[in-house]
């Protein structure tokens, strides 16, 4: 293992391979592929970090394995708040340190760079004034997490599935006390808005409000890949890179267990259009299996880029969207392709 001194200066690998790469490859589903391994339903996926470390450090080599250049580390919950529900809640630092340790030793054995993201998922709390989390509180809890995972190792923070703006504020705040680069992404269900209301139009104006050590935004998990994607295309052009982390189809309940029904040749289709739709940083999120990303990796490979797909053409190659509306309004589909896009498009075939 490197020495812990060298990830405490942040070597920024996530900002170097933004530079050099027209698109990353991130991971998949932590919690399907731990489902198979044996983790039982309610159980916490992080107190494996502490009790089987060897399968998390076999989560992490299935990403690498297949190409990704990014996995999240396996700690969404392990914050203060989620953990005391296990009556950890005292382990919510150990155990995302490990976790990031452990992702560090998976990614130092890479004949490449792999980036360790440090997973912050939501503390599963509301905040005030509607609930009963103050956001000094929010922050505290964050920031223990995050401190956490920068002792392990991690070289960026992944703010990830958050629903309310004050929420992410409050992860945020905590990324910037831990002095730790960090990308964002919010879930977007039916209507294209978070379970809280918020737009993608919103999420663009509040990551300009919020750039300090910031390197992507995007979307993840929602309901299908589809409904993902016209989120994607809600967002408004920044600075910084885009995220695309959408599910492997919609979710179904079969025989006890929740099952997803997007093929791998599906998800390679999902990844070309995260692509064309100006994603930088493409990857799967629930249901996503190593099978999954490496018919993605294939694809991005193998396929030119193209120009912005519409939203017919992407329910032609995923499916239909789960409502009617994408929460932005007035989003023209048809019209002119730019002089940059064809320029952006020629660059990305070039790469290739």
């Amino acid at each position: 293992m490197r020495k812990m001194t060298e990830h405490l200066k942040q070597d920024n690998s996530l900002k170097s391979l933004l530079a050099e790469k027209p698109w990353l490859l991130a991971d998949g589903a932590t919690g399907t592929q731990l489902f198979e391994m044996g983790l039982l339903s309610g159980e916490s996926p992080e107190l494996w970090n502490e009790s089987k470390p060897n399968l998390i450090q076999n989560l992490y080599q299935n990403s690498i394995d297949s190409g990704c250049d990014l996995f999240l580390t396996n700690s969404f919950g392990s914050n203060a708040s989620r953990l005391k529900l296990h009556g950890a809640e005292k382990k919510a630092f150990s155990l995302s340190k490990n976790s990031a340790e452990l992702g560090r030793e998976a990614s130092d054995r890479a004949n490449r760079t792999v980036v360790v993201a440090g997973s912050m998922g939501p503390t599963g709390s509301i905040l005030s004034p509607i609930g009963d989390l103050t956001e000094v509180l929010a922050v505290e809890i964050f920031h223990e997490q995050a401190e956490g995972l920068k002792a392990g190792g991690a070289d960026v923070l992944w703010i990830e599935t958050i629903s309310a703006k004050e929420e992410f504020i409050s992860a945020v705040k905590a990324a910037e006390l831990a002095d730790m680069l960090w990308c964002g992404t919010m879930s977007f269900d039916s209507s294209g808005r978070t379970m809280m209301g918020f737009t993608s139009k919103q999420m663009t104006a509040l990551i300009k409000s919020l750039d300090k050590n910031l390197l992507a935004y995007g979307a993840n998990c929602g309901v299908g890949s589809s409904d993902l994607l016209r989120t994607l295309l809600g967002f408004e052009e920044t600075e910084h890179a885009l995220i695309a982390k959408g599910n492997a189809g919609i979710p179904k309940y079969q025989d006890g267990q929740i099952h997803y029904d997007g093929t791998p040749e599906l998800m390679a289709d999902y990844a070309c259009l995260a692509r064309d739709s100006g994603a930088k940083i493409i990857g799967g999120c629930c249901g996503t299996t190593p099978r999954h990303l490496r018919k993605m990796k294939d694809a991005l490979e193998n396929r030119l880029a193209k120009t912005t797909p519409t939203h017919k053409q992407i329910i032609q190659c995923l499916g239909a969207f789960s409502s009617q509306h994408d929460g932005t309004e007035n989003v023209t589909q048809t019209r002119r392709i730019s002089r940059r896009e064809k320029i952006k498009i020629k660059k990305l075939n070039q790469n290739q």
